[in-house]
């Protein structure tokens, strides 16, 4: 169960400028400091920067370099060892989820299916399993 009053930071990653924009607003309203990168370039160039969140939620499907992808850069150069990952995409192959599941990621979530209030809870739950 969440501990009430437990706040994340976020980093969303998502070419889909109005995705990006509405889980970015449910996330700010749910209490959690919320960062935002259209591209996986952008999102590396924070992390880079010195950004550690608590939690990265990334999209899959992203023109250059994609979410599996970045998730590959962040694992290999060690930029947010105890960030946990939660893939928010579209992408429902076995072969996506498995992969991502390869790099460690703390949670899969399939858009389609999911309602962003849920995606706000289910994030909120999988960052609180691994926090004490």
């Amino acid at each position: 169960m969440v501990t009430l009053g437990k706040k994340y930071k976020v980093l969303l990653v998502d070419d889909d400028r109005f995705l990006l924009d509405m889980y970015s607003i449910k996330f700010t309203k749910s209490g959690h400091t919320t960062k935002v990168a259209s591209s996986s370039a952008d999102a590396l160039k924070m992390l880079k920067d010195g950004f550690v969140p608590d939690v990265i939620v990334l999209d899959i499907i992203m023109p250059s370099m994609d979410g599996l992808e970045l998730l590959e850069v962040i694992r290999k150069e060690k930029l947010t060892p105890n960030t946990k990952v939660v893939m928010l995409t579209n992408q429902s192959q076995p072969t996506d989820i498995e992969r991502a599941t390869k790099l460690g990621v703390a949670g899969y979530i399939v858009k389609a299916s999911t309602i962003p209030s849920e995606v706000v809870k289910e994030v909120e739950e999988i960052v609180a399993r691994g926090r004490v």
